[in-house]
């Protein structure tokens, strides 16, 4: 029986990328950056949330308290991830109709204007209604991005590539943090207005990107209807790779993405000045991205080396240990900051599976399709976590708490992988 372990094995990390072109790198540089940004304006929520709410939110008895914040931030988290899962859905769609380049130019300029745009709210609504118009992009973004660089990179070094693809969102996390460093927390419109910065990145795609002549090719046949990805052997592919997209996007955005206002309500911060507070925010931002960046780069030559499933089994069960493990566990800032990078090497690091494994599951004309339906349906009912998160504040009494009871989540990821396909070693269905 052949070995299933590629030619080029998750061992060999002195040569894996020889032979890769230049242009196979420029097209990963391209969709790199653009989901750098696209991280950046999707986590400038989640560092303005509390300042943002607690001007939108004031009223003449006074200014929000953390129970108004969190039921309103939740509120705002859930619709941004309905908008998440809209957009890839569709713009996965449009993808495979139109082409990957011409859907990842529209979708930058989405996300980058409505971010923007967001700076200009009045009250709360105006921000959720910015959010959601920001979220369409962004999700949509995903899909196009990661097909380009499946069907353009070598079988051998596909996973390795999609794993240098997923670590971008730990730089995004990194851009905003930095920025809200450099601006000391003083203006979170202004932190807004700088999400504008990616659409210069549309202008990269169209000059110097073209379409990948796997889809060129499929363009050659009628194009295949939505209802295909739940018929003959790609059913199981789709409900599968939908459960584990809607496990790891509860998990994260019920609980990780909620680190800012955790962190803002640690007693040893309590009293400090607003200047200390959001460096304080913004440092943590970075640890757990560090953790992050090491999950997302390692998920590729783990998969190579013991297969899809396992690593995927591996992120599950981390997540499950550390999410209560961090929030529960240390009284103090520096506690929770050492924490941080082990949480984010998993409850990140997961993500670096979705573009590896979910474009292996389906033929070339219905990849972007699939893949963007798998990754961004399960958010539809994931959107509820941020909700839940809100509401568990108020039933347990803090973010602690609530933030760790969703990670139970992670037991439906480690049941659901069971069903999983194993992909490793195997070429793209065309």
């Amino acid at each position: 029986m052949p070995s299933l372990i590629p030619q080029h094995s998750a061992l060999d990390t002195s040569s894996w990328w020889n032979g890769i072109t230049r242009y196979q790198w420029l097209v990963l540089f391209v969709a790199w950056l653009g989901w750098v940004f696209d991280a950046m304006d999707a986590t400038i929520y989640a560092i303005v949330l509390h300042p943002a709410l607690h001007e939108l939110l004031h009223t003449p008895a006074g200014p929000a308290s953390p129970e108004q914040i969190g039921w309103y931030g939740g509120i705002i988290f859930s619709i941004f991830l309905i908008g998440w899962a809209i957009g890839g859905i569709a713009f996965g769609i449009a993808a495979d109709r139109f082409g990957r380049t011409k859907t990842l130019i529209a979708t930058i300029l989405i996300y980058a204007v409505f971010t923007g745009l967001a700076a200009l709210s009045q009250d709360w609504w105006h921000l959720a209604i910015y959010r959601f118009l920001t979220a369409l992009g962004i999700g949509g973004e995903w899909a196009a991005g990661a097909a380009i660089v499946a069907e353009t990179w070598p079988e051998a070094n596909r996973a390795k590539a999609a794993g240098i693809l997923q670590s971008a969102w730990a730089v995004g996390f990194f851009l905003a943090a930095a920025f809200n460093l450099l601006l000391k927390g003083s203006s979170w419109r202004l932190l807004f207005l700088i999400g504008i910065a990616p659409a210069l990145v549309a202008l990269l795609v169209r000059f110097w990107v073209k379409e990948p002549e796997r889809w060129t090719q499929a363009q050659a046949h009628a194009a295949i209807p939505l209802s295909t990805i739940f018929s003959g052997r790609l059913k199981r592919a789709t409900w599968v790779g939908s459960a584990l997209a809607f496990v790891a996007v509860f998990g994260l955005w019920g609980s990780t993405n909620w680190a800012p206002t955790l962190i803002r309500e640690l007693p040893d911060l309590k009293g400090a000045d607003q200047a200390a507070v959001a460096a304080s925010v913004s440092y943590a931002i970075m640890a757990l991205n560090a953790g992050a960046i090491f999950g997302y780069l390692g998920f590729g030559p783990l998969a190579d080396r013991f297969g899809r499933r396992p690593v995927f089994a591996f992120m599950c069960l981390g997540s499950l240990i550390m999410l209560p493990a961090t929030y529960l566990l240390p009284t103090s800032y520096v506690g929770v900051l050492l924490l941080l990078p082990v949480l984010g090497f998993f409850n990140n690091g997961i993500f670096s599976g979705f573009p590896i494994y979910l474009p292996e599951l389906y033929p070339t004309r219905l990849r972007a399709t699939g893949a963007g339906f798998c990754f961004n349906a399960g958010r539809i009912f994931a959107s509820a976590s941020p909700f839940l998160t809100g509401w568990l504040v108020n039933a347990l009494g803090s973010f602690n708490q609530a933030a760790s009871t969703v990670a139970l989540i992670y037991l439906v990821g480690l049941v659901v992988l069971w069903f999983a396909p194993e992909t490793r070693g195997k070429p793209l269905p065309e």
